[in-house]
């Protein structure tokens, strides 16, 4: 693998901030030669360097063998009772004499095979779980380029990726994946798109100038994304083409940083897998005594075994095999699997069985913004003209103009945190800040510079006639004033509309395509408009100006006349007009001169919202006064006076999914927060949680990733507890952020898409990532993957993780009992001089596996309870066994040991004259179905936790209930009966009408108690008992280790996505 990292490693000491040095700078430090770049590195010298810092390639986490993974799952000391039982059968088979008439070498061997078979069964399921787990660092292994063009000796040639060394020259065209991370020294219109390190769908433009670092910053501060003279392993070339020195290999680049991270922090295991190995101590405790207790009492009590060494083994053996819940890890992994399957159906897949039970504790949900809680479609949510205000349902399907309807109240005032700000402050903080999102270029070409708004701007926002207004206030507008008001935004553009208004084909800048989308909505014909007003000449867009203008034909004006149409920054629009058009009418009766404090306080009160804002103008000019086909310079539309009439300005975002504002709203009505993690600015993060409920009087304010930086570990706690909106952040505050969450004793869910998220996605207690727009990388690090990248999926997870827990309850209250029934049923009758166990060994396999499965197989699957999602998070280390869980168990047992026992007793006494042989298989088959009906009417009890099962409903909702009954009634039946079967294997024999009375009465007693209980605990809870145990006894937990992560630091360099 070469050298791995240490000291030993040279790039370990020779890492510098190769983007704020020049080109002489960086071969300089490499300690090359001046022409490097032409040249390339000599043969020899590749070589040497090879050695020196070895390959191109990322140290691997060491691989879990096969026997390791085995010894995993056997490590368990209930696994070691169940193998000592099988020792001890065996040796009972092999002694046991070939004329014994007891059937005792069938039934030892027929045990050790069962056992066995059991071992091995639960053995590969936690191995096939396990062998899903860890894909990660193979995930990043297969992103790295296999081939690399270099120059060698002067010489282009082709070699491994993995022979990269510091100092190579290596040339790029497009769709080359970048083999190392390399300072660039040559571009030709070059961008790479780095959404495998950060999601960023957006390509970066590359320049080859060294980056200036601002005064007090340090160089490692830079964001990637403005270290536009580097590119990084494993990102693709998305245009151009380019030279670049490689200073970075292996696990020194980013993606190994990365690499790094993910196989540094350890997965957390989960709560209920903690207590399930706790629960398996403490079975291991009572076990033993039972087992001592058993044999003391066979040896030294019984008539049948008292002085009898080897026998009284056998019993107390058999006692250990029925306590042992054999079959309780097949029916926990089948509640895992049902709700994986049942999750799956609602986009939820869960990578990871055991982490279906963290969701129902998760107390802190962290989304990402765009595409999980908004649409991830820019879209026009408001037209303002100049005396009305025009809301667009943005959500809309049918192709109509009532999509749009006059609201005078919508957006009308600047948002509270921003009243009393300046123009310019506002747009900093907001959307149309020409610096983009945090570490990326702005996807928004139309933004705002400056803007200076007026000492009053209560007064400037007023409308002047607002009774002019075309339409009034609460109506729609006409399908031919929306086209002639957006005719400039379809008109002046390049962009293409994706199929059907959609996304699928769009082609073009999505604030440009959000006008295209709402005249489409609203039923304009955008292709007949384009066809019926053919473009004459235009003047293209350029970020320096920020405006594009098109001149067309049309039927509208005289013929020797033409329409200039021009669209842009808004502050940039309002400077360029002399007049503005009445209402965003048409027409040269319908234009007055221009009111530019109006349209600059309504620039600001826009984007106090958080929204874009883009400027629609027009103007009639001679048709002799452009060539067609000409390609006209900025001065056209900004060289000389103002001239243009501004009809309208366009509010545009990407709005809240729907469904996410309900799914929040369940979320805060089950006691989880909700935070949102953005990379956007932070008057656009604060606008999105305001509509989505996440904004609100108790978390009123955002706080910035800069910000997060500053503060120390306990400013963080404190921070994370006040605040739900964390803007313009990196992937360094995400882990931050997590940790703090977690010391502060939340349960945390984090959802992320990029490689970089990884750490902070496997840091979480259940880590979320993107189906659609995710890198493999934080797939592989995450529990779980939304395959719709909505948020409402992670709500739904979150109520199945709660149904998990109160299913897992409930399983435990179906077999719990009929394990602690049959072990205590062998003590008992031995007690109650009974002339052996009432249950034999293979009755006890039998109803641990075939019963306790089957009836528990019914609550592993049980639908949501009522109210389910009324109730507060589970208290971090909540018992899954609590005070009155336990209670329950216990009456169960207690129950079920009293019938079976009871019966048997009974039925013992009744036929005292019968041989002691048939008189045994008497009492067998009456405790046997005693204990497998009276299973029935614990299963129905458990059904519903508080509720009465005294109710038609105690067989509806769940299929598997009716099923279950008939499969174990059948089987009990036939076991009872079939000859050969029952005698020889169970060692038992039909029933007569006492034994089936004994076992009908048993079920009712059984049920009947179980339910007083329950009407018990009803009236406890209603006078304001604990009965729920949320302010019980929970486990201690582990102090959180507030430190980062070695190598945390880089994350600085990848900046989120959304």
């Amino acid at each position: 693998m070469g050298k791995e990292i240490g000291a030993d490693n040279p790039q370990m000491t020779e890492q510098a901030p190769w983007h704020t040095m020049s080109i002489e700078e960086t071969i300089s430090k490499l300690g090359l030669p001046e022409d490097l770049a032409k040249t390339g590195l000599s043969v020899d010298e590749a070589a040497s360097r090879l050695a020196k810092y070895g390959p191109n390639q990322m140290t691997e986490k060491e691989k879990v063998t096969i026997w390791q993974r085995i010894w995993h799952q056997i490590n368990n000391v209930l696994v070691y009772v169940l193998m000592t039982v099988a020792v001890v059968s065996l040796i009972q088979a092999v002694t046991t004499p070939e004329n014994d008439t007891t059937n005792q070498q069938f039934t030892a061997s027929f045990q050790v095979a069962l056992i066995v078979s059991v071992i091995t069964l639960n053995t590969w399921i936690g191995i096939y779980q396990e062998g899903n787990a860890e894909k990660a660092a193979d995930a990043l292994k297969n992103m790295l380029s296999t081939d690399a063009r270099v120059i060698r000796g002067g010489k282009e040639i082709m070699v491994p990726a993995g022979d990269i060394v510091p100092g190579d020259v290596c040339l790029l065209g497009l769709g080359d994946k970048v083999p190392s991370d390399l300072r660039l020294v040559s571009v030709s219109n070059m961008a790479t798109g780095e959404a495998a390190l950060t999601g960023e769908s957006v390509p970066i433009d590359k320049q080859t100038d060294a980056i200036p670092v601002a005064d007090g910053l340090d160089p490692e501060q830079v964001p990637l994304g403005d270290r536009k003279n580097m590119s990084y392993s494993a990102t693709l070339v998305a245009q151009g083409s380019g030279i670049g020195i490689a200073i970075a290999t292996g696990d020194f680049t980013q993606i190994g940083t990365i690499n790094r991270l993910v196989n540094q922090t350890e997965t957390i295991k989960t709560d209920v897998l903690k207590q399930i190995d706790m629960v398996s101590k403490y079975l291991f405790v009572c076990i033993c005594t039972m087992c001592l207790a058993t044999f003391l009492t066979a040896f030294f009590y019984s008539e049948t075994f008292k002085g009898k060494g080897l026998p009284s083994v056998n019993i107390a053996l058999v006692c250990a095999v029925a306590m042992v819940p054999e079959g309780l890890e097949a029916i926990v992994t089948l509640t895992y699997s049902y709700a994986v399957k049942v999750m799956a159906s609602q986009n939820a897949i869960v990578r990871a069985l055991p982490a279906v039970e963290t969701l129902g504790s998760v107390t802190v949900i962290c989304s990402d913004k765009t595409g999980t809680l908004t649409q991830n479609i820019m879209s026009l949510t408001a037209f303002v003209t100049s005396n009305a205000r025009y809301k667009n349902n943005v959500d809309a399907a049918d192709r109509v103009p009532a999509n749009f309807v006059r609201d005078d109240t919508y957006l009308c005032e600047r948002a509270v945190r921003d009243l009393k700000k300046k123009g310019t402050d506002i747009v900093a903080d907001g959307p149309n800040n020409p610096a983009g999102r945090r570490g990326h270029n702005p996807s928004n070409h139309f933004t705002v510079d400056s803007l200076h708004t007026t000492e009053n701007p209560e007064e400037a926002a007023k409308v002047a006639h607002p009774e002019e207004a075309p339409f009034e206030n609460g109506a729609s507008p006409t399908k031919d004033w929306i086209q002639a008001a957006l005719s400039c935004g379809v008109l002046c553009s390049k962009c293409v509309l994706g199929e059907n208004g959609g996304r699928t084909g769009e082609i073009g800048n999505p604030t440009e395509l959000s006008i295209l989308r709402a005249s489409y909505f609203a039923g304009v014909d955008i292709e007949n408009l384009k066809t019926e007003c053919p473009i004459v000449a235009e003047v293209p867009f350029s970020s320096e100006y920020k405006f594009m203008a098109t001149i067309h034909e049309s039927s509208d004006v005289p013929d020797d006349k033409l329409v200039a149409y021009v669209k842009g920054a808004p502050d940039r629009m309002v400077k360029c007009c002399k007049y503005q058009s009445k209402g965003g009418i048409i027409g040269d009766d319908a234009v007055e001169e221009i009111n530019q404090d109006y349209w600059i306080e309504q620039i600001a009160i826009l984007s106090s919202h958080g929204l874009r804002v883009l400027g629609l103008c027009r103007a009639v000019i001679p048709k002799d006064s452009v060539t067609a086909g000409e390609n006209l310079g900025q001065e056209f539309v900004n060289g000389k006076e103002p001239w243009l009439t501004m009809v309208g300005l366009c509010a545009i975002m990407d709005p809240p999914r729907p469904e996410c504002v309900q799914a929040i709203r369940e979320a805060h009505g089950a006691g989880v927060r909700v935070a949102m993690i953005t990379g956007d600015h932070k008057d656009t993060a604060t606008a999105i949680g305001h509509m989505l409920g996440i904004v609100d009087e108790k978390f009123s304010e955002a706080v910035t990733g800069p910000e997060l930086d500053s503060m120390s570990d306990e400013e963080i706690r404190a921070c994370v507890l006040t605040h739900n909106v964390f803007a313009r952040a990196s992937p360094q505050n995400k882990i931050r952020i997590v940790k703090a969450l977690q010391a502060e004793g939340q349960v945390t869910s984090m959802t992320g898409d990029g490689v970089n998220d990884a750490p902070a996605l496997k840091a979480a207690n259940m880590g979320v990532a993107m189906g659609k727009e995710g890198t493999d990388v934080a797939r592989e690090a995450s529990e779980m993957i939304l395959a719709d990248d909505n948020f409402a999926t992670i709500v739904y997870a979150v109520k199945q993780g709660r149904v998990v827990w109160d299913n897992l309850r409930k399983v435990l209250l179906v077999n719990t009992p009929i394990n602690n029934a049959q072990g205590m049923s062998v003590l008992f009758g031995l007690l109650a001089q009974l002339p052996s166990t009432p249950i034999s060994a293979i009755q006890i396999l039998y109803s641990n596996f075939i019963c306790a499965v089957t009836l528990g197989f019914v609550c592993a699957i049980e639908p949501a309870e009522d109210g389910i999602m009324a109730i507060p998070p589970r208290r971090v280390g909540k018992r899954l066994i609590g005070r009155f869980l336990l209670l329950r168990i216990l009456l169960g047992t207690l129950l079920l040991t009293g019938c079976v026992v009871g019966s048997a007793v009974i039925v013992n006494t009744v036929y005292k004259d019968m041989e002691e042989f048939e008189r045994l298989y008497k009492i067998r088959a009456t405790a046997f179905n005693v204990l497998d009906f009276g299973a029935i009417s614990v299963m129905l009890s458990a059904r519903f936790a508080y509720n009465s099962s005294v109710t038609p409903k105690v067989f509806q909702g769940n299929p598997a209930v009716m099923w279950s009954c008939v499969i174990v009634a059948v089987l009990q039946i036939a076991l009872t009966y079939i000859p050969g079967l029952n005698t020889f294997v169970f060692s038992m024999k039909g029933m007569d009408g006492l034994g089936w009375g004994l076992t009908i009465a048993s079920m009712a007693f059984v049920f009947t108690v179980m339910e007083i209980e329950k009407a018990v605990r009803r009236s406890l809870k209603a006078s304001g008992a604990d009965t729920d145990d949320r302010e019980g006894a929970v486990d201690p937990q582990p102090p959180v280790d507030m430190s980062m992560p070695k190598g945390a630091s880089k994350l600085n360099l990848q900046e989120l996505a959304h």
